[in-house]
């Protein structure tokens, strides 16, 4: 499971990036006379892709109202990066020498001349200043004082079976304001925006899982049903706990105390305090104490509907009780973004860095790369940027449609999982035999195929592909450091003969066919609200668990952040402290047998029986040494250990 905001944020399709130049120039105007006509500095990726000539439907109206957010570059932007890097870097001299969040603001942040100067440019075009924060400044006005502001005409044009209003060119800024400007977003209205102060729906429909299932892996064959790749084959688990998870990546005796760990995603759930007291005294967690899970959340929430709020419930769960399976001693903070829109999920990153909330975030949700705009992609990388030198690290989700061509027609990877400042984390089949004795791993893939109406075969075995571990070569991220020397060239080099960042970084349990048991107040067919647990998986399973293991590898080393933790994982690579992960672990094909309740539920609707194969993950292949299915590989014994040592 992973929230996905494909299609729902605003300026979705990628955009070119452009060069900066001045506004003069770009209008034709003769050089010997640039110097009287005020420059500009071109607001890269500020154009969607899809405004084009052909869909151009004219003029927006100059009364319309726009919202926009005008984000700042702060004092020193190349600074911010490349202390970023020094901090980060195990071989760096300045290596975990982090700033608090003031140091880092009072040292890269905007300064109040340049907030100053900007609010005075938007109001002397009209705009009204609606909100001025540590990152941004938001406005709102007419499209006329818009156009003034931005140096663009906002023109109406067709996407889909829709209009949507944007920029007929890139915004800019004037050169006077001396870069202070790093982005505009808003000046796009794709898709159509919903009302704000919106109440949270209730708990989703209930899903719970069919059985048979084994307690263990291979604890339970499915004798009466066909074999597959020539054997019987086992009943899917009927969900991980922490104690199988914590023996399959060596948590050994650390639990995480006195580490924080934030979480991200959209909403909030009504009754995760509840659900979560109630799954760790169910699995044999420790008990939440007192303070231990605390929540940050927005005043009031929007597009609700729009994002399917009740379905992030799921997310925050997942996310909230992995983490504690695993590290059952770490503080949790759970910070609820007002809607699955970039600009309310930046608030929420932001909210962390600038109150240093924790050292480790784990975030289960993205998009496909295609649909982030270099401005967006700006604005993301400058809050994991601030994060690093503050010694916060954050973990991303890889996805869970493999290299996305089942999903939208084109090889992509995921983003923020793509950014090179963060953590993507990749997915695997995880097999836990008897005495949670760790047995091998798989690249997760799944190849799906139904039980035949006679009963005696797998119809179209092993069937069609349904999910996998998101990973492959970016097309717009160029190849961090950190990888060089460690990821396979043909991969580096997939997009761009240069090298471009390959995902994911690391690994962890994310089938759903190997998944964990969570617990969850759902809605039950007779309208009434019930605690109950199911399996589940994704690379939204995958992140928290690496997040935690991260905060064993805290605790292991005295409480010292790891902080932005790519430089250290790559460090390690081709040690024992990594299982090096690959899609054949035992010389043969793989698969589990499952039942699911045709109408999710309950047996009324009948059941429906299927085999699940493993390590086939669509174009993707888990290799030895680094893949784009696994990255490293998965923590192994020794792996929190190794953090001790730094």
């Amino acid at each position: 499971m992973r929230s996905n905001r494909a299609a729902l944020r605003a300026g979705a399709s990628m955009a070119a990036t452009l060069p900066m130049i001045a506004g003069a120039l770009a209008l034709g105007i003769p050089a010997a006379h640039a110097a009287d006509v005020p420059t500009r500095d071109t607001l890269a990726g500020t154009k969607p892709a899809w405004a084009t000539t052909k869909a151009d439907k004219g003029s927006t109206s100059d009364s319309a109202q726009v919202s926009a957010r005008v984000y700042l570059a702060g004092r020193d932007a190349t600074g911010l990066a490349a202390y970023a890097k020094a901090v980060s870097d195990p071989a760096s001299p300045g290596y975990g020498k982090y700033l608090s969040a003031q140091q880092a603001q009072a040292r890269f942040g905007a300064t109040a001349a340049q907030v100053a100067a900007v609010r005075s440019w938007l109001t002397a075009a009209g705009l009204k200043v609606t909100g001025t924060t540590e990152h941004y400044v938001s406005v709102s006005g007419e499209v006329a004082a818009v156009e003034k502001a931005f140096g663009t005409q906002l023109h109406n044009y067709t996407k889909g079976s829709r209009t949507y209003r944007a920029p007929s060119k890139s915004a800019s800024a004037p050169a006077s304001l001396d870069g202070a400007v790093l982005t505009v977003t808003g000046l796009d209205n794709a898709p159509h925006k919903a009302a704000s102060k919106e109440q949270l729906p209730p708990p989703d429909a209930v899903f719970k899982n069919a059985g048979p299932f084994s307690s263990y892996y291979g604890s339970r064959t499915a004798s009466t049903l066909p074999s597959a790749y020539g054997k019987k084959i086992p009943y899917a688990v009927q969900g991980y706990t922490g104690k199988q998870l914590r023996a399959a990546y060596g948590a050994g005796g650390y639990t995480g105390k006195g580490v924080r760990i934030a979480i991200t995603d959209a909403y909030a759930s009504p009754t995760i305090a509840f659900d979560a007291a109630t799954y760790a005294k169910a699995h044999g967690d420790a008990r939440w104490k007192t303070g231990q899970l605390s929540q940050v959340l927005p005043s009031d929430y929007t597009r609700t509907e729009e994002c399917g709020a009740a379905g992030w419930y799921g997310e925050e769960t997942l996310d909230v009780e992995a983490v504690h399976a695993v590290a059952p001693a770490a503080n949790v903070t759970y910070v609820g973004a007002a809607s699955c829109y970039d600009d309310d999920l930046l608030d929420s990153l932001s909210k962390i860095v600038d109150n240093h909330l924790a050292d480790i975030v784990s975030n289960s949700w993205g998009d496909i790369e295609a649909n982030q705009t270099p401005d967006l992609a700006a604005a993301y990388d400058q809050v994991f940027q601030f994060g690093a030198v503050e010694g916060i690290g954050f973990y991303f989700s890889s996805g869970d449609n493999g290299d996305e061509v089942a999903n939208t027609g084109t090889k992509q990877v995921d983003t923020p999982a793509n950014s090179a400042w963060v953590t993507a984390v990749g997915g695997t089949s995880l097999a836990v035999g008897k005495n949670d004795k760790y047995l091998w791993e798989t690249g997760w893939g799944t190849d799906k195929a139904s039980l035949s109406a006679d009963g005696k075969s797998w119809t179209d075995f092993p069937g069609a592909y349904t999910s996998g571990a998101g990973g492959g070569t970016s097309k717009t991220v160029a190849e961090p450091y950190y990888q060089k020397g460690v990821v396979p060239k043909a991969l580096a080099t997939a997009n761009s003969a240069a090298g471009n960042r390959v995902v994911p970084d690391i690994s962890a349990i994310a089938d759903p066919n190997t998944g964990f048991r969570v617990g969850q107040t759902q809605t039950f067919p007779d309208g009434t609200e019930q605690y109950s647990e199911y399996r589940i998986g994704g690379t939204s399973l995958a992140a928290p668990v690496i997040a935690a293991v991260q905060a064993l590898g805290q605790e292991a080393r005295g409480g010292r952040a790891i902080g932005f933790a790519n430089p250290s994982i790559y460090s390690k690579f081709g040690s024992r402290v990594y299982h090096d992960v690959t899609d054949n672990p035992t010389g043969s094909g793989l698969a589990v047998a499952r039942v699911d309740f045709a109408n999710g539920y309950d047996a009324t609707g009948g059941l429906l029986t299927s085999v699940r194969s493993l390590g086939k993950d669509s174009s993707l292949s888990a290799v030895k040494g680094y893949d784009d299915v696994t990255g490293v590989g998965t923590p192994a014994s020794g792996y929190v250990e190794s953090y001790r040592r730094r």
